[in-house]
């Protein structure tokens, strides 16, 4: 006996948004292994951590910490409400103040999120990147494993060809001997090789 037959069938999807996803991770409907962000309505699995990977993200904590100093919140993976349908967990954000300010809610405003990408560089440069600049986020980053860079996203702004009908305008790579700047701590420069693994 052969099992159904979705070719003639619509396959309908539901779309959540935060607050029923905030719901379902109080009532205990997800296991601590089970590794999801919710991002334009949709749950989605993140990228499995391999050494490289968190590598990188222990990398970019300590380099943005010693850029931000102690007046900032550097938070590795933990989520950020974005906006009604979308609360991803960056590898790494910055928002300001302390961690007793987001007792009661998540973070809503970074002011840098930097996603270290392996097998999730597609996702990171198109819907997760247009979901950071529809929220407005000023300074997005990916440090690309791949290809050994660093990503620096800027300046968003409406894009009907994008995701989510936002992209940035600005996109630079830098590699190993060139540094950035925060947007928020401008006065910090920071090498791309203390990025990188």
């Amino acid at each position: 006996m052969e099992g159904p037959s979705f070719d003639n069938m619509a396959i309908r999807t539901k779309r959540w948004t935060r607050l029923e996803y905030e719901r379902l991770i109080d009532l205990g409907a997800f296991g601590p292994n089970d590794r999801l962000e919710l991002l334009g309505g949709q749950l989605v699995v993140r990228e499995p951590q391999g050494n490289l990977h968190s590598t990188g993200i222990r990398l970019v904590a300590q380099a943005l910490r010693t850029a931000f100093g102690t007046s900032w919140n550097v938070d590795a993976q933990l989520p950020v409400s974005l906006d009604e349908e979308s609360e991803p967990e960056p590898d790494v954000a910055v928002v300001a103040g302390g961690p007793r300010d987001y007792v009661d809610a998540h973070p809503t405003r970074p002011v840098l999120v930097v996603e270290v990408a392996l097998s999730s560089l597609a996702l990171d440069r198109g819907e997760k990147a247009s979901l950071y600049a529809r929220a407005g986020l000023a300074d997005y980053w990916i440090v690309n494993l791949v290809d050994g860079v660093v990503e620096v996203y800027r300046d968003p702004a409406g894009d009907p060809d994008a995701p989510y009908g936002w992209g940035y305008r600005s996109a630079r790579t830098l590699r190993t001997g060139e540094r950035v700047s925060p947007l928020a701590a401008p006065d910090a420069e920071i090498p791309a090789a203390d990025l990188l693994p």
